[in-house]
């Protein structure tokens, strides 16, 4: 298999997001944030808005990352033209191509979207740049049709064609057929361009690399339009654990860029949020702590360090003994089992009065509470 790679879009399709707005700052230690994960190509943004967007792009373009520099244009030569300006050593020229958009939103023909598409990219390529064309609403398309838009992006010079899913249409299995059946009819690569909204953008991503993609599109805890994209640091791991797939990538990072693109877009990240999310790696029921606590294999299937993250054994209604003595052990102190039996019961009193586990202070409370009453016990037989 011809090598993955992974090209972000946080800086633009994680952008156009309702409600968020990066910081020309931001953006730019986001762009180094990527640079140093191992991102193999970063859209940095749409030069062709000017002002602060292209001045952040220029500015990227001069950090000297390893990453290649991407812009996102319309298949207009204006667009292109204000992309080289920046800088970037590769643009992406996008352009709908399912006859709902071509009919409803271009108001245009196939045989347009066609011509613009090719004086874009054969302009693009003329000026030495690495060229994406991007096939709008690509899995709503006529499959003939986007054949045709494929080859002739191919004959034009592109380098790829990026195969959006712009409403998350698709599912795994549809995925695997239709990007298998472009590929043998047209030979060109491929890039997995997936949204969320029926909550299967990751997945749909990997039976893309399955049926022979070479590029996946990503952000950053799945930032972006609607229900967001295939999240990078979901993408990186399951190719890395379920495919056998390592694309080297720094993944001890992903936690920290993940904590500084929700503070930058103003938007959560959820403590289940796969992979980075605060309770990937946190064991309260019984059984699972047991498990976790005598062999992490049992219910963790990789290492919390190897995304940013620690192991938490949280204290609360679901808890076991072992939970509590291991817990105890920290404190520097040694529970026996009638004792952590006796702790235990008041820990569920208190985390069902209160509808949350315990904090640690709680919890020394309660064993203080525990040792005076017995102490007390003890006294009143003497």
């Amino acid at each position: 298999m011809s090598k993955i790679k992974i090209v972000d879009t946080t800086l633009r399709d994680g952008e156009q997001t309702a409600g968020v707005v990066f910081a020309n700052q931001e953006k730019i230690r986001i762009a180094r944030m990527l640079d140093s994960l191992g991102v193999d190509q970063i859209e940095a943004g749409i030069p062709v808005m000017g002002g602060h967007e292209k001045e952040a792009i220029k500015e990227i373009c001069k950090l000297g990352l390893k990453a290649s520099i991407m812009g996102w244009n319309r298949a207009v030569i204006r667009d292109i033209e204000e992309s080289l300006d920046c800088g970037v050593d590769a643009v992406a020229i996008s352009i709908s191509t399912s006859d709902i958009h071509i009919e409803h939103k271009l108001r245009s023909t196939r045989a347009k979207v066609l011509e613009s598409m090719v004086k874009a990219t054969e302009f693009a390529k003329k000026h030495g740049v690495y060229v994406s064309v991007n096939a709008e609403d690509a899995s709503r398309s006529d499959p003939d049709f986007l054949c045709e838009f494929a080859r002739a992006a191919k004959e034009a010079g592109a380098d790829r064609l990026r195969y959006c899913d712009t409403v998350g249409i698709l599912d795994p299995f549809t995925t695997y057929e239709k990007i298998g059946d472009l590929i043998a009819r047209v030979g060109i690569e491929i890039e997995m361009h997936t949204h969320n909204d029926f909550g299967m953008a990751t997945a749909n991503a990997l039976a893309g690399v399955r049926a022979g993609a070479t590029w996946v599109g990503v952000t950053v805890i799945g930032l972006g339009e609607r229900a967001g994209n295939a999240a990078l640091e979901e993408v990186v791991m399951a190719l890395k654990h379920l495919q056998g797939i390592d694309l080297n990538f720094k993944t001890e990072k992903f936690r920290e860029i993940a904590e500084y693109v929700s503070l930058a877009s103003k938007r959560e990240l959820p403590a289940w949020k796969p992979i980075v999310g605060s309770n990937m790696f946190a064991h309260e029921s019984g059984i699972h702590a047991d498990g976790a606590l005598k062999d992490p294999r049992t219910y963790e299937v990789f290492c919390p360090e190897e995304v940013g993250l620690e192991r938490q054994i949280v204290i609360g209604k679901h808890s076991g003994t072992s939970a509590i003595r291991a817990k105890f052990e920290e404190y520097g102190i040694h529970l026996s089992r009638e004792a952590a039996e006796d702790i235990l019961a008041r820990v569920r009193v208190a985390a069902v009065e209160l509808k949350r586990p315990l904090f640690d202070k709680e919890l020394v409370y309660i064993y203080e509470d525990y040792i005076r009453e017995r102490e007390a016990g003890q006294a009143a037989k003497q």
